[in-house]
């Protein structure tokens, strides 16, 4: 290969990087601008690392966020494009360098990078650690590729020494050489605004951009707490039919792979710490899912009290065949793992608890309590249907807490009263709009309220929303007045602040008979 050969492709290499980073940064400029309403407000207040309190700063004020707004949209814009067609490279290169370190310190992937981190967990190097270092190659590399620059510095020469004739032609294949990227530019323009026109503005690009929810800074004040045991718990828990993938979505069958589809461990790891700064200390999970919170506390160091469901070892098709020479262990070998994944509270399941009554099963709801305790737990008792705690109760088995399905009935999709049957919930979905489809799950609510008044521990509501059938503000204080003295909602990242504050007013405004418990 010829020296000039080497030459000429080290220039082309230059310009194609310098080029392919300065599409980048002008494309997510554009789409911002062409969105119209975009701002960084979200991505500035969600901001976990060590420099968080800087990044809040600049959301604090409307004055001040729209500044940084402009900046962000109109640096990204004309640093892409003096990168593109080699204008000012040296300083459009140190912008951009300085611009995606302030992306890069927003969300660290160090220490603890899980909180808004895009790119799964990684560690120091990611896309914008690597984009950076690009950057500064060319800020600190001499050659500068085919640009403008280079057009300018031939200009800069002849203009100090006159050249001859074929001195002359070779200066103006250089410049047209150097003048290249800017028909690319047009191409690729051109393009990308059809995209825009037919498809509309890419509102995916950049991540800045995210579902509305409400930031942590507007939270209303400190969650309230209570005493479950020698646990203290926040007044709100989060639920773990979500992070299950139960959906009690009735007859929209994809909606449970959805759930599961939106929370990845990742997400689902961003969700629990997001509910920890927002107040809540707790969840109550399905025993499938306590792996992924062992998992979650290990990396992270959480404190999340963690409560988990249990249930006897058996087939509940066939507890007919339980009796006095069944083995024992199979009634406490999940509630001996539980405690082996760490978690904090042990809790005989909803649907075992209706499903051993129903069958005349009590005695294993009260060895299982038994054992809970003898291991030295808290142990929780709860139901769906409020007969099989009435049972229980009847019995002597009283357990460290309640917790009860508990919501009204004033919702479109709540079948008539009249058809509804004790057990009925986790039993057979009908086909009659006026019969059980995984609709309703406080089948009495007069019943349970009863019930509830005359508990004297602690009462757990959950499914207070019949599974997104009432809104937040409706339900939360239903249960709350009607005697609840926690409640367990299962929640999507970007409803848990509001879902706090909303916890937060009801608590100061219920309207209750029952004295607090717990």
């Amino acid at each position: 290969m010829k020296p000039t050969d080497s030459k000429f492709y080290n220039r082309l290499f230059i310009t194609i990087l310098r080029t392919a980073i300065g599409w980048h940064f002008l494309y997510e400029g554009l789409s911002k601008i062409l969105q119209g309403n975009w701002t960084a407000s979200s991505f500035l207040l969600n901001t976990s690392g060590f420099l968080s309190g800087f990044y809040h700063a600049l959301a604090s004020s409307p004055s001040i966020l729209r500044i940084t707004d402009i900046l962000n949209m109109y640096g990204l814009l004309l640093i892409g494009l003096a990168l593109f067609i080699g204008l000012f490279n040296r300083f459009a290169s140190m912008a951009g360098a300085l611009l995606l370190t302030m992306y890069y310190f927003a969300y660290p992937p160090f220490g603890n990078p899980l909180m808004n981190a895009s790119d799964g967990h990684l560690f120091i190097v990611d896309k914008l650690f690597i984009e950076t270092a690009a950057l500064l190659f060319l800020f600190f590399y001499s050659e500068k590729g085919f640009s403008i620059d280079s057009l300018i510095e031939i200009y800069r020469t002849r203009k100090k020494s006159p050249a001859n004739e074929s001195e002359n032609i070779s200066s103006r294949r250089e410049a047209l050489k150097n003048l290249a990227t800017l028909p690319v530019l047009g191409a690729m323009g051109w393009g990308a605004l059809s995209e825009f026109k037919t498809h509309g503005v890419d509102v995916m690009s950049g991540a800045t951009i995210q579902i509305k929810q409400t930031a942590l800074n507007e939270l209303k004040g400190e969650l309230p707490k209570g005493k479950i045991g020698k646990h203290e718990i926040s007044r709100l828990i989060a639920g773990g039919n979500l992070i299950g993938g139960w959906a009690h979505s009735r007859d929209l069958i994809y909606v449970p792979e959805l759930f599961k589809a939106y929370n990845t461990e990742q997400k689902v790891y961003q969700t629990l710490q997001l509910a920890e700064l927002a107040g809540i200390n707790t969840i109550n999970l399905g025993f499938p899912s306590n792996p992924l919170l062992a998992k979650y506390k290990k990396i992270t160091g959480s404190k999340i009290k963690v409560i988990s469901q249990v249930g006897p070892n058996l087939d509940n098709s066939k507890l007919s065949q339980v009796g006095p020479n069944t083995n024992k262990k199979l009634y406490f070998e999940n509630i001996d793992k539980a405690i082996d994944f760490g978690v904090d509270i042990v809790q005989v399941q909803g649907n075992w608890c209706d499903w051993l009554v129903r069958d005349n099963k009590i005695e294993v709801i009260h060895e299982m309590i038994e054992h809970i305790r003898k291991q030295g737990y808290t142990a929780g008792l709860a139901a769906h249907s409020v007969e099989s705690l009435i049972a229980c109760a009847d019995q002597g088995i009283i357990p460290d807490y309640y917790m009860k399905t508990m919501h009204h009935d004033q919702y479109w999709s709540a079948h008539p009263r009249e058809n509804r049957f004790p057990f009925e919930v986790d039993g057979k979905e009908y086909l009659d709009h006026n019969r059980f489809h995984n609709n309703m799950f406080c089948l009495f609510p007069e019943r349970t309220i009863d019930f509830v008044s005359k508990a004297t521990v602690p009462v757990m509501g959950f499914k207070v929303l019949a599974a997104g059938a009432i809104e937040p503000k409706d339900g939360f204080k239903w249960a709350f007045d009607n005697g609840a003295d926690f409640i367990c909602v299962g929640m999507f990242d970007f409803q848990l602040v509001n879902n706090v504050n909303i916890a937060i007013d009801c608590l100061k405004t219920t309207n209750r008979s029952r004295q607090w418990y717990g």
